[in-house]
């Protein structure tokens, strides 16, 4: 046996910003400068690094890979299996923050946030309102878990279907109820990028024949768990807000639709007038 020490294992090589962007562009990253940048900025050691690339290049959403999301100004966890919060739901948000603001009386704001994935929505309500006091629920544990990792002490995060999970004290009390409901057609998920349709949960994505069968729970409960003049906003797509309009209306809530062009997002905002 020798008794001369094992030579010391030379460091991993700094893969250079250049072999990075080369290895995301010819994976089909459009935006391979800007990932390569969050990339290596994220990564504590080369190796942590050389793998997160490899796991870019092999389709994972970069989300998933950073561990992490910009959403509303602020970074979210976002893990493994868990929805990634889209750029056009700040649209949702800020309608909901709007509405927030005009309902106080002192007391602060009961927000609600169904379909919760990751929690960003509820995080940024929170981030933005004095005083909210702040529910969130999900069917997916895993979303659940990360949920509760953003949210922490700002609010409580519930596991279940829609409202079936909420305290029944909430009933008649909640101000501003976001649902950022699945709503793409069955039909139509699989011609989602692969990031979505291979690595998010089905269930976040899939709407249902015509996209809004969830969209038609939420409302139809919706008036019993809103204060007098609380409101109902869920995120759809152009193509279905007639349909959804006439949805909320149907369940006694008064309907309007916001639009940002720049976002390409549709929301529509149903209020409980009774």
């Amino acid at each position: 046996m020798s008794n001369h020490p094992s030579p010391p294992v030379p460091p991993s090589p700094v893969p250079s910003r250049s072999d990075v962007i080369t290895r995301l562009r010819r994976a089909g990253c459009v935006f391979a400068e800007d990932e390569a940048e969050l990339l290596i900025a994220t990564a504590p050691t080369p190796d942590a690094l050389a793998a997160m690339v490899a796991r870019r290049v092999v389709g994972l959403p970069l989300e998933h890979v950073l561990g992490w999301a910009e959403f509303s100004g602020r970074r979210v966890a976002v893990d493994p299996g868990v929805f990634v919060p889209r750029r056009r739901t700040e649209f949702l948000v800020g309608e909901a923050i709007r509405l927030a603001r005009r309902t106080g009386d002192g007391r602060g704001t009961v927000a609600v946030d169904l379909c919760c994935g990751s929690g960003a929505v509820g995080v940024a309500l929170t981030a933005a309102l004095a005083a909210v006091e702040l529910h969130a629920a999900d069917i997916e544990p895993a979303a659940v878990r990360c949920a509760r990792r953003n949210v922490g002490a700002a609010g409580a995060v519930y596991e279940g279907d829609l409202f079936a999970p909420l305290p029944a004290g909430l009933r008649g009390r909640i101000d501003v109820l976001v649902a950022n409901v699945p709503y793409v057609p069955t039909e139509e998920v699989g011609l989602l990028p692969p990031e979505a349709r291979d690595h998010e949960p089905l269930v976040a994505l899939d709407g249902g024949a015509d996209g809004l069968d969830v969209l038609r729970r939420v409302t139809a409960e919706a008036p019993g768990w809103l204060a007098p003049g609380g409101h109902l906003l869920v995120e759809t797509s152009e193509r279905q807000a007639p349909q959804a309009v006439e949805t909320f209306a149907r369940s006694g809530l008064l309907p309007r639709v916001a639009t940002c062009d720049e976002l390409y997002a549709t929301v529509i905002i149903g209020t409980r007038t009774g």
